[in-house]
């Protein structure tokens, strides 16, 4: 199937369930003489907690869920859509003590009912959720303590939801309106069981070893891994996976790396780390023959899935990491569309694979643009910046037509993505790779 017919299939899947609550609690017996001012708050308590119930779905990493989109875009909207779903729940209990501001009695919970215990209990464990997850830098939590924090908060922020529907009554009042909440109960039991158990059951049984840890330029290493008893994965040049050290994949310590390697490749997969804190700083004390796993391939940051007659791709520092597996398969390949490289980094000393570029130019149709912040005293190239005068310089005529990767930091890929909408280049032609998946 067309991926945006998918996308578009997916999206209209995610509305049909976000809203089935609200529509269901329309369905009579219903209160009456309620004023609008309540019926809103209900329905927008009703669509917030099935946004959250969703909010599972989105982070369970079902392969046909993420195709369309790509995995890291899934997890953009996780992010965002939790913010609106925060919104609607915060504002169903502040609408009603607008309008009965004697319901502020029910926040001393010594005095209140169950029904507003379990209510104020789950906007409490939503908010400690939102404030962990929004400044968890901040509060200098490990990436492994915040997933923990994180996955218990989102558990007992549902339930609590879930009961406090069933303490008040109303909604549960019919076998329709049961069997909705029973649903929807079942259904977060469902994913936490496949994320947890069935999918790490299915890792466990396609371990790999770790061959060799190569130090790279720019505080970078090169992990190379080789499957142990199976014929290795099968993915696409420029995704990503999970990549677990040691212990099992049920433990907590996974993290998101991206190919480097050759897609032709499978029985030799290598992913380049650059030392960012925590796990990655530790990445050069990782001993060969330790046990690896790998849950991917995700994202759709690939030739494959993005043709064209040609290739542009603007990689800035360890974002050359994705770029590196679309030009080592379109080598091996033997591939001869054309690809224009700018490659942005602050010297020509930390650029990841830049000898290698050069060999890969002798077997591809490759320019390589090297954009440096802090230039050499002689350098004729690129400094500064990628912008639109920079791409304007050494983009082809026929530039609209071909496909676009971009992958970097942050701020790079905000001004690589408006530079392009400057120049004109059509949206559905570019494929952003952002690393900040948590």
């Amino acid at each position: 199937m067309n991926r945006v017919v998918l996308g578009v299939l997916w999206a209209v899947v995610y509305l049909v369930v976000a809203s089935a609550p609200l529509v269901v609690a329309l369905v009579p017996p219903t209160q009456e003489g309620r004023g609008f001012w309540t019926e809103l708050s209900v329905a927008l308590g009703f669509v917030g907690l099935s946004m959250i119930g969703l909010q599972f779905a989105l982070t369970a990493r079902f392969q046909r869920v993420a195709a369309p989109f790509g995995l890291d875009v899934l997890l953009q909207f996780h992010r965002q859509i939790s913010l609106v779903a925060f919104g609607f729940i915060l504002v169903h209990p502040a609408i009603l003590m607008v309008q009965d501001p004697g319901l502020l009695s029910v926040l001393d919970l010594r005095q209140a009912d169950w029904q507003a215990r379990f209510g104020v209990l789950g906007v409490a464990a939503l908010v400690a959720l939102v404030v962990t997850s929004v400044w968890r830098v901040r509060l200098r939590l490990s990436y492994e303590v915040w997933r923990l924090v994180h996955g218990l908060l989102a558990v007992v922020a549902v339930a609590l939801a879930l009961a406090h529907v069933v303490a008040v009554g109303h909604y549960v009042a019919t076998p329709w309106k049961t069997a909705l909440w029973v649903t929807i109960s079942v259904s977060v039991v469902l994913l936490l069981a496949w994320t947890r158990v069935v999918a790490p059951l299915s890792i466990l049984r396609r371990p790999y070893v770790v061959e060799h840890v190569r130090r790279q330029p720019g505080d970078s290493w090169s992990v190379e891994l080789s499957p142990d008893g199976h014929d290795g994965l099968r993915f696409r040049a420029g995704q990503f996976a999970w990549l677990t050290i040691g212990g099992t994949p049920f433990q907590l310590e996974e993290h998101p790396f991206s190919f480097s390697s050759s897609a032709e490749r499978p029985e030799r997969l290598e992913l380049t780390i650059k030392e960012q804190g925590d796990f990655t700083s530790r990445v050069g004390e990782i001993e060969p023959g330790s046990r690896a796993y790998l849950d991917g391939p995700y994202g759709a940051f690939s030739t494959e899935l993005n043709e064209g007659p040609g290739f542009v791709a603007v990689a800035g520092g360890v974002g050359i990491t994705p770029v590196m597996s679309i030009l080592r398969t379109l080598a091996d390949r033997a591939d001869r569309r054309p690809v224009l490289l700018f490659y942005a980094n602050p010297d020509l000393g930390s650029a990841l694979f830049r000898d290698e570029l050069e060999q890969l130019a002798e077997h591809l149709d490759l320019d390589v643009v090297d954009v440096l912040e802090d230039p050499p005293e002689g350098w004729e190239g690129e400094s500064g910046f990628v912008d639109a005068d920079v791409l304007r310089t050494h983009l082809p005529e026929n530039a609209h037509r071909r496909s676009y990767f971009v992958c970097g930091p942050d701020p790079m890929m905000d001004a690589t993505e408006q530079a392009l909408v400057e120049l004109g280049i059509p949206r559905e032609r570019v494929a952003m790779e952002r690393f900040a998946l948590a």
